[in-house]
């Protein structure tokens, strides 16, 4: 018997690209709802061959799914995701919301999926799973066999984050600004604080007390939630005018010994890594290269020379995917590989 599965926001980019992904991935999914806001009912959406018309989030019964893929914000992941895992499904969250919560796991497959064992075990277990903010997901990725190997003590890593990480506003931002300073028109913020196109901002989301925005606070909380709790992380999160693809340049230093060629071999046989890595012009990759691809990129990886075994690496990939979308798919198929089985429908 095949899975049922709603996506919620299915109109959004992300949930879009959640569609794509199941279908990509042929996920053994008997029948699939595309969930939004009443606004949207009917709107047509691709799903593989299919197309899927919009349904509206508050009348649907979730007691007929088995997996809930929610992707339409962290107003509606609080409200929503009790009643819908209550009903008996499996919700998998891609908001910031349920993320810090002790009793719900933040997962990235490749880098602890283990812990699904004992929370399907679990007889008192939510029913609700945290998909990680969309750069601590490839940086983790990149950064747990290096762990494993060496034992990281520090993470400084600065990301390169495109406009679509900021929603469909934040790619007609950028769009609009590029058209208009080519006629002369004078770019006017709106998503974003200042200037997008032709320009970086070192700002994303609020600022928080001590300096820091949340953007970087999520990167520190998520990778010692999901890694270590005892690795020291530093993070500076910028806004670049990039469509899709962030990109972060990461300095690591190691307990144990590790060199470039042993870091290099390590993430050649790492699940979810591609290494990209010449030391010539072009040999590494860029996020354009990324879009549209599963695996997280890692280039550039060389020996830090200023402190004892430390390495340098860039790392780059598809936020839409890996970062939101394929991530939580992941986590699903983990689940089903885990034993979890499709519900009996009422009759």
């Amino acid at each position: 018997m095949g899975y049922r599965v709603a996506v919620v926001g299915a109109t959004g980019n992300v949930g879009r690209e959640v569609l794509n992904i199941l279908a990509e991935r042929k996920f053994p999914a008997d029948e699939v709802f595309a969930l939004a806001s009443s606004r949207s009912i009917g709107k047509e959406l691709s799903y593989g061959d299919k197309v899927l018309k919009a349904k509206d989030l508050q009348h649907f019964d979730f007691s007929t799914v088995d997996f809930a893929i929610m992707s339409a914000g962290g107003s509606i992941s609080k409200e929503w995701g009790p009643k819908i895992a209550a009903a008996g499904a499996i919700v998998i969250d891609n908001s910031s919301y349920w993320r810090y919560h002790s009793d719900v796991p933040l997962v990235v497959p490749e880098v602890n999926g283990d812990i699904l064992d004992r929370w399907l075990a679990d007889p008192k277990r939510t029913n609700i799973i945290a998909n990680p903010n969309c750069s601590t997901a490839q940086l983790v990725v990149a950064l747990k066999p290096l762990h494993d190997a060496a034992k990281i003590t520090r993470v400084v890593v600065s990301t390169y984050q495109s406009v679509s990480g900021a929603g469909k506003e934040g790619v007609d931002e950028l769009w609009n600004q590029t058209k208009g300073i080519f006629v002369n028109d004078s770019p006017t913020p709106g998503k974003f604080p200042k200037q997008i196109a032709f320009n970086v901002i070192p700002h994303i989301d609020v600022f928080m007390e001590d300096g820091y925005t949340k953007e970087e606070w999520k990167v520190l909380a998520e990778t010692k939630k999901m890694l270590d709790p005892k690795i020291k992380v530093t993070c500076t999160a910028v806004r670049v005018p990039v469509f899709v693809g962030h990109s972060e340049a990461v300095n690591l230093e190691f307990a144990n010994p590790i060199s470039a060629d042993e870091a290099r071999d390590i993430l050649r046989e790492a699940p979810g890594v591609s290494v990209i890595d010449k030391r010539e012009a072009g040999g590494y990759a860029t996020p354009v290269e990324s879009v549209g691809e599963y695996d997280t990129f890692v280039s550039r990886i060389r020996e830090d020379t200023t402190v004892e075994n430390g390495l340098v690496l860039w790392v780059v990939s598809d936020n839409l995917r890996k970062g939101a979308a394929l991530n939580t798919v992941q986590i699903a198929e983990t689940l089903i590989e885990k034993g979890y089985k499709a519900r009996a429908l009422a009759a």
